[in-house]
């Protein structure tokens, strides 16, 4: 596959979880409640590995991009085609639900302190944003090792994505994903465009900081 198809196909993808995440928040939060919002965004990225891992690898989000990266699993020369194409799908999205709904006003986006759920502050979101992305990487890295059982891994990174909702929609209505977070901020403005930068910042530091850890994991321990 082109770099072009594969960008394409990462587009496409985070465009589906933002759509389906979001989108299950938006029109059908009251309904299904934290954990039906926390199974929309598994099922997302459940669907999508199985639609399009075999073509961009089903990243749908920048810190895996670059975490992935750093752990040597992906190509530097992709993160950034592939960035842009997230961001971009994400907005896709993020439109299309505020179109739906009728409004703008609330995209499900993220946020700490009075934009947080829960009231929760700014340490404890970028505590939790940052352990809960370095959390994911580590699934994502273990699951589609070359070890690990074959055919599993989409389910695995699924249901991973479901807990890390079910356990951080409280705090800062989870990100773990800048893409996800820029869409709905982009439209929502105020606020939740004000804080973006923590939902970049923090996940990216727990993907980097897994993608050096699995690295340390896969060194061969030194002879004698």
């Amino acid at each position: 596959m082109s770099l072009a198809q594969r960008s394409v196909a990462e587009l496409i993808g985070t465009f589906w979880l933002v759509l389906g995440g979001c989108g299950a928040a938006v029109l059908a939060g009251t309904g299904i409640g934290t954990l039906g919002i926390s199974f929309a965004f598994g099922l997302t990225v459940l669907t999508m590995a199985f639609a399009i891992g075999h073509i961009s690898g089903c990243h749908l989000n920048p810190a895996v991009t670059l975490g992935l990266s750093v752990a040597g699993r992906s190509p530097w020369s992709d993160a950034l085609p592939y960035i842009l194409a997230q961001v971009v799908g994400a907005c896709l999205a993020a439109w299309l639900i505020g179109f739906i709904a009728g409004s703008f006003e609330s995209l499900a986006s993220n946020g700490m302190g009075e934009h947080s759920p829960g009231g929760f502050g700014m340490g404890q979101g970028i505590a939790t944003e940052l352990v809960m992305t370095f959390m994911f990487l580590l699934i994502i890295l273990g699951a589609t090792d070359k070890r690990a059982p074959a055919g599993f891994a989409p389910i695995a990174i699924g249901l991973g994505l479901t807990l890390i909702h079910l356990i951080s929609i409280p705090v800062t209505n989870t990100s773990v994903n800048p893409a996800r977070s820029a869409g709905p901020a982009i439209f929502e403005g105020g606020i939740a465009l004000q804080q973006l930068w923590l939902f970049w910042v923090f996940p990216i530091a727990g993907a980097v900081l897994a993608g050096l850890v699995w690295r340390w994991f896969e060194k061969e321990p030194a002879a004698g």
